[in-house]
C-alpha cells in the first residue's frame, strides 16, 4: 500500500474533484489554463485545463520529481525513447508518476477537454525546455519560476 504522504500520485488523487479547488476551473482558448491549487514544505499542486490541441513543449521540472493525474478527458505524454519520442495515452483516471530527470511533452489530442492535477517535489522553482535534434536533446531555453509562471 504507498503512503498517501508521500506518494504524489495520491496527493494529485486527492485533488481530483474541481469542486473543492481553492480557484474555480477555467479553460482559456488561447493558451492552457494553470493554477497552483496549494503548496506545503515537502510538495506543491497545480491543477492543468486542457483544450484540443493544446499542449506543452519538450521540458523537464528543473530537478522535482512529481506526478500527474488525469481527472477528465484524455491526454497523451510523450517521452524520448530510442532518439525519438514515444506516446502514451492517459485517460480520465489514470496518471504517471516520474523522476527528477524525466522528460516529457503532454498534449491534448483528442476532442475533447482535458484535466489534470500535477504534484511536484519540491515545488518546481525552474523548467528546461528541449528541442530533439538528430535524436538528441538540445536546450532550448530555462524558465524560472515567478518569471515565467
Amino acid at each position: 500500500m504507498t503512503d498517501p504522504h508521500t506518494d504524489l500520485l495520491a496527493v494529485a488523487a486527492s485533488y481530483a474533484d474541481p469542486a473543492g479547488w481553492p480557484v474555480p476551473l477555467r479553460f482559456d482558448p488561447v493558451e492552457r489554463w494553470y493554477a497552483r491549487l496549494a503548496g506545503t514544505d515537502t510538495h506543491e499542486v497545480w491543477a492543468l485545463s486542457w483544450l484540443p490541441g493544446q499542449g506543452t513543449d519538450l521540458h523537464d521540472h528543473g530537478g522535482s520529481s512529481g506526478a500527474f493525474l488525469v481527472v477528465a478527458g484524455e491526454l497523451t505524454e510523450e517521452t524520448v525513447s530510442s532518439a525519438r519520442l514515444r506516446p502514451h495515452r492517459l485517460a480520465a483516471g489514470t496518471g504517471r508518476r516520474f523522476g527528477p530527470r524525466h522528460v516529457h511533452v503532454v498534449t491534448n489530442r483528442a476532442h475533447q477537454p482535458a484535466v489534470s492535477v500535477h504534484v511536484y517535489r519540491p515545488a518546481l522553482r525552474r523548467m528546461t525546455r528541449y528541442r530533439l535534434d538528430a535524436g538528441r536533446l538540445r536546450v532550448a531555453d530555462v524558465a524560472e519560476a515567478g518569471v515565467a509562471w
